[in-house]
């Protein structure tokens, strides 16, 4: 493996931000950290890259500590770029270039229009792009983006994904921290993480896993929206359809609650798409908490 944490935890005070996790990334895959803000995502990379230590457990690069020998072979951009912004694009380009061996390189061609521009004039979609450049300038063996596509246009965004999926074609490590569930379905591999912990790690297919929703199609489907809303079901609406995360020994209950309601439905188990299988670990997750606490 690539990289590798064993059962790493963060604590800050009494607060825990990541606690005891498991992660690996191998040559050649893209692996997705997928969680919301606070998460512990960006705490996750920070131990991995050495920059911050854990309270317990540890961190592998290439088999060793992090440390500024293996983090040679690295390439990494921030949610903050890393850039410096009082420097044009070419001097960026320049101190990166030197500071991994590659002095006398020259800009990308695709970025040269921008060579002469002070890094903090540009567009973010233009600026991250220069970002991802520069970490892959040097052939990096791991590619470490913590939500690179952040603040971008999907035209942007679409090719960044391109260039990440080019960098795990050629042999590179890929890991991605996104909260976007289209581009977590882009990902070889997922770990889920909510308050911390990773509640569920696999392929998109393993994290759905056998998940469900209820379908309902309904004439005054914004009216069932608001009663299975207000009675604690996650229903979501995709056009005048309505989708609820349950099992489908729950499809007599939210038939029932809207027929009840006067309202003439159609319901059906269907299997469960990303975004909600996330929502139904964000749910048992909270409740398993509870249970502990």
């Amino acid at each position: 493996m690539l990289a590798r944490t064993q059962e790493v935890s963060v604590w800050f005070g009494s607060f825990t931000a990541v606690h005891a996790v498991d992660m690996a990334v191998g040559p050649g895959e893209v692996v997705g950290l997928l969680g919301a803000n606070g998460a512990g995502k960006t705490t996750l990379i920070r131990v991995l890259l050495g920059l911050l230590r854990p309270t317990a457990g540890r961190a592998r690069l290439f088999g060793a500590g992090p440390s500024l020998e293996t983090r040679r072979s690295v390439g990494y951009v921030p949610q903050t770029l890393g850039l410096y912004s009082d420097m044009t694009v070419r001097e960026n380009w320049a101190f990166a270039a030197s500071a991994f061996g590659h002095a006398g390189t020259r800009v990308p061609a695709d970025l040269r229009h921008w060579e002469d521009d002070l890094v903090g004039g540009l567009s973010l979609g233009v600026a991250r792009r220069v970002a991802f450049a520069v970490a892959l300038s040097h052939e990096p063996r791991l590619l470490v983006l913590d939500e690179p596509t952040s603040g971008v246009g999907p035209l942007g965004a679409a090719r960044l994904w391109q260039e990440i999926r080019q960098a795990a074609e050629q042999g590179a490590g890929v890991l991605v921290t996104t909260h976007n569930m289209e581009e977590a379905e882009q990902c070889d591999r997922l770990y889920v993480m909510v308050a911390g912990r990773v509640e569920a790690e696999g392929t998109v297919a393993d994290v759905i896993g056998g998940r469900t929703v209820v379908e309902v199609r309904c004439a005054d489907w914004m009216r069932a929206f608001q009663a299975l809303d207000d009675n604690g079901f996650a229903v979501q609406a995709h056009g005048s359809v309505l989708r609820v995360p349950a099992s489908p020994g729950e499809r007599d209950t939210v038939a029932g609650l809207l027929e009840r309601d006067g309202m003439d439905v159609t319901v059906r188990i269907r299997p469960a798409g990303l975004e909600e299988a996330f929502m139904a670990i964000l749910g048992d997750s909270g409740t398993a908490h509870e249970r502990t606490e």
